[in-house]
């Protein structure tokens, strides 16, 4: 009953919705023009009458990002001093206060500076605003969502510091993607339309190869047309189409708290995604087993939610019973588990916990995927995450 409310007011411009609609601007890399793109859709916006606002936008010195801000309202920016160095952060609170009908702010996956909000990051900024009934366009690379982000960091081998929850982006109302080819991206930085000079050489050999901007692009467009094809049937689904409709899958992932934990998180929101499945996460204590510290509990269960799963704690001493039980009981379609570290006698002899739901799991009509756990392999450099600027 919400949604079809939800719908018919969206028929109905002149009416007041309930909360902010927010479109988002997806692109692979710094640099392809998502900036740019957000500043029309704002500038179109205002010439129609609609009271646009600039909260924030990030320019990063670029003289044509610069002009595309002329002739819209900005918000002044506050001043922080963190550190003894002054920075500039938007004002959340003026946003609010001054409540247009629409707000611009880039980047969403930036690390607010500590002092500047009540918020640590800026995606909980556009949320409150967002709760306020005004509307928002916002900014993001690819590589950011939360669900992807250890794929990009095994792809460019740069570590990805800044990262948003997936239910933050699925619930935009509108994602756009803002394309460009491998090779247009790497002309634009070498003409220094992205990044400084100095900057240039160091980007093209490390982030800004073109075999990791092609893999972002793929990355970029398999999202944008998975959530264009959930659209679609959701669509179907208010309109009353009749005709033969598969299962919702619904995947569950199970966590020991060993590493590759987190790995494995992944792997399981990714094709739950893929499949428009549920994603659940499952840990089994038991009386025999290592206990998992609460440190790692806690993160395990914040992972979850930000990747949109339900957290369940189960306490059972035989693992493998409970976790297919489990899985009946939620109508589980698929399990999602790590390589057992177990040596193989062991295994032959008394059968490992992965052997044991498999055979289980099988017996229900329940597939059963063992991931390889990937451990910290150290590859990972330090070097600047060039993809976070805007554009």
């Amino acid at each position: 009953m919400e949604e079809d409310q939800r719908h018919k007011i969206d028929e109905l411009p002149d009416m007041v919705a309930p909360a902010g609609k927010f479109r988002l601007y997806l692109g692979a890399a710094a640099g392809v023009g998502k900036t740019v793109a957000m500043l029309d859709e704002g500038r179109r916006r205002n010439d129609r009458g609609t009271d646009v606002v600039i909260g924030l936008v990030e320019s990063h010195g670029r003289p044509y990002t610069i002009s595309k801000c002329e002739g819209l309202e900005s918000i002044p920016k506050k001043l922080v001093n963190y550190r003894s160095t002054d920075f500039e952060e938007m004002d959340l609170d003026a946003v609010l206060l001054r409540k247009p009908e629409l707000v611009l702010i880039d980047e969403l996956a930036h690390t607010n500076v500590p002092g500047s909000s009540r918020h640590e990051k800026r995606w909980q900024d556009v949320m409150e605003i967002l709760e306020n009934g005004i509307h928002v366009l916002s900014t993001l690379n690819i590589q950011h969502l939360e669900s992807i982000a250890d794929v990009v960091e095994s792809i460019t081998k740069v570590k990805v510091r800044e990262r948003v929850p997936d239910w933050v982006v699925r619930s935009a109302d509108q994602i756009e993607l803002v394309d460009s080819s491998p090779e247009q991206l790497r002309r634009r930085l070498i003409h220094g339309n992205v990044y400084p000079k100095e900057k240039v050489a160091d980007a093209l050999v490390n982030f800004f190869r073109t075999e990791n901007l092609s893999a972002l692009r793929d990355l970029a467009l398999r999202f944008v047309a998975d959530e264009t094809e959930e659209e679609m049937l959701s669509y179907l689904a208010r309109m009353g189409s009749t005709g033969t409709w598969e299962t919702r899958e619904r995947v569950m992932a199970a966590v020991t708290g060993a590493p590759g934990s987190e790995s494995l998180l992944h792997r399981a929101a990714r094709i739950a995604s893929r499949s428009k499945g549920k994603l659940l996460v499952v840990h089994v204590k038991s009386s025999d087993a290592k206990r998992m510290s609460p440190d790692v509990a806690q993160k395990l269960e914040s992972l979850a939610q930000d990747l949109g799963a339900e957290y369940h704690v189960i306490v059972a001493d035989l693992v493998a019973g409970a976790l297919v039980s489990f899985a009946r009981s939620q109508r589980v379609t698929q399990i999602i588990m790590g390589a057992t570290s177990h040596s193989r006698w062991k295994e032959f002899a008394h059968g490992s916990i992965v052997s044991k739901v498999i055979r289980a799991a099988g017996e229900s009509g329940i597939d059963v995927h063992v991931i390889a756990r990937q451990e910290d392999t150290g590859l990972l450099s330090e070097k600047e995450d060039y993809g976070s600027a805007g554009g």
